[in-house]
């Protein structure tokens, strides 16, 4: 089966009636945890940015301390675990501020547990990656906005290998 454009069912939810609209929604929510979680956060969290930085802070504090660093691979593997939990968050949310918010709490973290010192690899890759993130993400705010991040970001900047 070909799955259509976003066009063409855009067009086609256009024609149909609030019954039937409300009806594929709940549907879409039953299909897997993450499109509920998506539209539970639209419907009644979408506009308090502050309570959902808290709430993704929490969960990515939590997976930080069960997070395993008894060597550099189970650790690559625990900030692997962690960076799709947080991707995963990230999505729900089109708010540049709290993205980048979330980003540094996450880098902050990744220092703050140490998990720069073991010099792997894929881990200080991981590192850069969400650094670049946040420059990119910084270039698209406004420009007060810009100078506020731009020293934490060469904060994070330094630790890049």
């Amino acid at each position: 089966m070909k799955i259509p454009s976003l066009v063409t069912i855009k067009k086609e939810l256009k024609q149909r009636n609030e019954a039937e609209l409300v009806d594929l929604i709940l549907q879409l929510s039953k299909l897997n945890r993450d499109n509920k979680a998506f539209l539970y956060f639209q419907l009644f969290e979408g506009d308090n940015h502050e309570l959902y930085l808290n709430m993704v802070k929490e969960e990515l504090e939590e997976a930080f301390q069960k997070a395993n660093m008894r060597s550099y691979y189970t650790a690559k593997k625990s900030i692997q675990a962690i960076r799709r939990l947080m991707n995963k968050n990230l999505k729900l949310t089109k708010d540049k501020v709290t993205t980048l918010e979330i980003l540094i709490y996450f880098c902050e973290n990744l220092i703050g547990y140490g998990y720069l010192g073991y010099h792997h690899p894929v881990i200080d890759n991981l590192y850069a990656a969400q650094v670049k993130k946040m420059e990119k993400l910084i270039s698209g705010l406004h420009e007060d906005l810009q100078f506020d991040y731009q020293e934490t970001l060469h904060h994070y900047q330094n630790y890049i290998r």
